[in-house]
Formats: structure tokens, C-alpha cells, sequence
């Protein structure tokens, strides 16, 4: 996004009406005092740059703010008479059962919300012709789960008729819906949101953004970015030692990554063993003197091993006279780079009659499925039990993220249907491009 582009934001966050009620928290958390209420004039600056500050300031502008995330002194719900679901929808993740747990435990332990229903299979658990039994979310029932990867409560792709879903949050009575997801969860989000206001219903709808690409637009971090780095990590580990117990040795590793190359940057600046990092963000060639097979060879040639790390949304150029099939959700899918790469790789020595040795590695399902790790289950926690606050406020049609070192409300309209990338002028890249010294793999 352009700095121009942060000026004209709407940070506006809708509710639900004035919220009257009494926070029942400070009788909860003992030794608490009022400092811990945060209220809609404590806004976190979208934009840090001095100079535009001031420059919209003398323009007589006012500078975009989100709102800060927190426990609100009045609430909109009653507890008492309050009924929740949660759902989880799109790809595995790690972090998807801590944010149920802390979900849970603030609404039941904090708020006193005794009826928390999950809705099994993301949008078909609200769909009746899936015959998806509810699950009744306790305390006891979720106590245990962030030990474990995936998620409870399972998962789908694919849309769903919004008005069939709205029609079983008006029969149950649901007061708010928390639905974690990705970009296809924001969006569906956002049009549950507009027929819960056409039909005149008080249900909010709170986001918790999802994805381990760490793609969400204005969202600094997303959980679950910093168990895949880790996981992505160990391969890299095993990738060079790989390639250096054999003369010519490559290790080939693909990582999730369909347009964002966040997790394959990172990797390679947490364990500095990589010598070639493509990713969707960063074109490369793969004949002619700048292409990747030249500059291989020449790293061989040096070393004799070489650690090469792949984004699977990378390349795709390669495949561009191939039909484009689309998955449930209605995405791309995406040609396989990694086999592909490995196929180019042995037939361009062979070729040159250089023998080599190469392993290929592909984490990716191990990374989506393993349980979080610790930096991500504290991060969880922040994120789901701001959801339970911006929920209880009587706030909708927002995500809880994490912005400027504070976590904030963002509106579902400011994200959804966008897509953080890797800048290829940015601090992350330059650092890559230091530590692997692999300069640009483009022929003029």
C-alpha cells in the first residue's frame, strides 16, 4: 500500500448500539483497577512516519488511528443471557485450537458466558443439509487442545448460502459469531455482516484473520507464522546437512507460500545456510547467465553444496500454457514448482555430465498441522481473548490484529480481498539478498 493510500483509510468500526452494561471484570480478575479499560480515544497511529503526520496535521487532516484492542468498561451483551459460536474455516494452521481455548475461557471464566457453541466444518456446520452436530464449547472440553495441531472443530473450503447461515444464527439466538480464517473467511464475513443488518439483527461478528503465509493485509503478524518458521527451519537444518554429506550436494526445500514469500524470507534469515531463496514476490529466470541454473553450477563449482529455498507460489510463469484449475474456494491452483525445479535441476546436469546429488524436501503438511509454538500460543491468546472483548462491546464487522507493536480493531472492509507481500525494496528482502549473496536471477 502506498504511504498516500494509509492518509484516506476508515478506520470507523461499526457496533451494535451503546453499550450500557457493567463490565463484570474487575469483580473477576482480583487485584485489577479501572487502568486496565481501554476506550475509543486510545488509537494506534496507522501511519509512523513524522513527516506525513505532521504534514496531515497542517493540512488540517487528522491522522488514521485504529482503535486499541482491550476490555471496554461497559459491554453491550448480557453474559448472562448470551450465546456465542465459533467456527474455523480454510486451511490448517497452527494456533487454530489456542485461539478456540482462549476464546473459551475469557467468555466463561471472565464474562460468565455459559452457552459457547462450535460449529463443526467452517460454514457447513451452519448449513442443516451437512447434518453437522454443534459442539458444545466448555471449559473442560477445551482445556487440553492447544497441545494438539490442527483444529477441534474441523475445517471446509467453499462457500456456503449466507442467508442459510444467518437463518441458524437467528434460530439459535447467537449473540456473536467468532470465525477464524483467511481472505475467503474476511469476505464471507463481511456479507454475513451486511444480511445480519438488512434482516435489523444484533449479532456481531468478530474476525481472528488466518493465515500461515502471514499475508493479511494490514496485519503485521498473523498466528501461526512463527511455528512454520520454526518447522521450516529444522528442514533447512536437514536440507544443508543433506547437502553437504555428498560431492555436489543440493538441498531442494519447498515452503507454503502461494503469493507471499514471508515464510521462505524468514527461514533463510533464521538459519543463514540457504544459498537461493525464490518467491512469488521476486522473479527468476532459470536458463542464461543470470538464470538460476548458471548460477548453481557456479555455487557447486565453489562449494560443492548448495541449499535452495522454494515458495510454492513461486515460478508460476513456468507453467502459463497449462489450464488454470481453481479449488472449492475458488483459488488458483497452483502447479508444483518444487517437483518441477527438481526435474529441471537433475536434467540441466545431466546434460552437462556433472554428477550430482539431490534431496527434496516438502514440509508443507507437517507445517500446517503441527501444534503452535510457544511465541504463537501467547499470541493466540492476546488475539482471541480481544476478540471476546470487541465482541462483548457490542463491536462487528472487525478483526482483531496486531498493528505498531499494539493490538488493534481493524475493519473487515480494510482487509478482506487484499494481500500483504514481501517488498522487494524492503528491510526483509535486502537482508536475503545479504545473507545469501544470490543477487538477481533475471536476463536482462
Amino acid at each position: 500500500m502506498a504511504n498516500d493510500d494509509f492518509d484516506i483509510l476508515d478506520t470507523t468500526i461499526d457496533t451494535l448500539g451503546e453499550a450500557r452494561i457493567n463490565s463484570p471484570i474487575l469483580k473477576e480478575l482480583l487485584g485489577a483497577d479501572e487502568s486496565i479499560f481501554r476506550n475509543e480515544t486510545e488509537n494506534v497511529l496507522v501511519q509512523v512516519n513524522p513527516k506525513r503526520i505532521m504534514k496531515m496535521i497542517k493540512a488540517g487532516k487528522t491522522p488514521p488511528a485504529f482503535e486499541q484492542a482491550g476490555p471496554r468498561k461497559k459491554i453491550y451483551f448480557d453474559p448472562s443471557k448470551l450465546k456465542c459460536a465459533v467456527t474455523t474455516c480454510g486451511g490448517l494452521c497452527p494456533g487454530l485450537n489456542n485461539i478456540i481455548r482462549s476464546i473459551v475461557l475469557e467468555l466463561h471464566y471472565i464474562y460468565g458466558v455459559k452457552h459457547i457453541y462450535g460449529f463443526p466444518y467452517g460454514l457447513q456446520g451452519f448449513v442443516p443439509e451437512y447434518r453437522h452436530e454443534v459442539v458444545e464449547l466448555t471449559p473442560a472440553r477445551v482445556v487440553n487442545i492447544h497441545e494438539m495441531g490442527g483444529t477441534i472443530l474441523g475445517s471446509s473450503r467453499g462457500p456456503q448460502d449466507i442467508d442459510v447461515i444467518v437463518d441458524c444464527l437467528e434460530r439459535m439466538n447467537i449473540g456473536i459469531l467468532f470465525m477464524i480464517g483467511g481472505d475467503g473467511t474476511l469476505m464471507a464475513a463481511s456479507i454475513i455482516n451486511q444480511t445480519i443488518k438488512k434482516r435489523g439483527l444484533k449479532i456481531s461478528v468478530i474476525c481472528i484473520p488466518k493465515t500461515i503465509d502471514n499475508d493479511i493485509h494490514m496485519v503485521s503478524k498473523s498466528f501461526g507464522f512463527d511455528s512454520a518458521v520454526d518447522i521450516a527451519t529444522a528442514a533447512v537444518k536437514g536440507a544443508h546437512k543433506e547437502a553437504e554429506g555428498y560431492p555436489n550436494g543440493i538441498g531442494l526445500i519447498k515452503l507454503m507460500g502461494r503469493y507471499s514469500g514471508f515464510i521462505a524470507a524468514t527461514a533463510a534469515l533464521a538459519q543463514q545456510d540457504v544459498n537461493f531463496v525464490l518467491i512469488p514476490e521476486i522473479d527468476f529466470d532459470l536458463e542464461g547467465e543470470n538464470g538460476l541454473l548458471k548460477k548453481l553450477e557456479a555455487r557447486l563449482e565453489k562449494r560443492k553444496h548448495a541449499v535452495i529455498l522454494i515458495a510454492e507460489g513461486a515460478g508460476q510463469k513456468f507453467f502459463e500454457k497449462h489450464e488454470k484449475e481453481y479449488d472449492a474456494s475458488g483459488n488458483i491452483k497452483l502447479h508444483d514448482i518444487g517437483l518441477y525445479l527438481k526435474d529441471r535441476i537433475n536434467g540441466y546436469f545431466k546434460n552437462r555430465k556433472m554428477s550430482i546429488s539431490l534431496k527434496y524436501i516438502d514440509p508443507s503438511y507437517m507445517v500446517r498441522s503441527l501444534p503452535a509454538n510457544s511465541n504463537d500460543h501467547v499470541y493466540c491468546t492476546f488475539l482471541g481473548r480481544d476478540a471476546v472483548h470487541a465482541g462483548m462491546a457490542g463491536k462487528t464487522d472487525m478483526i482483531v490484529g496486531h498493528w505498531n507493536n499494539h493490538f488493534v480493531h481493524v475493519p473487515v472492509s480494510l482487509t478482506a480481498g487484499k494481500r500483504k507481500q514481501v517488498n522487494p525494496g524492503g528491510k526483509l528482502w535486502q537482508t536475503v539478498l545479504e545473507a545469501t549473496g544470490q543477487g538477481s536471477m533475471v536476463n536482462d
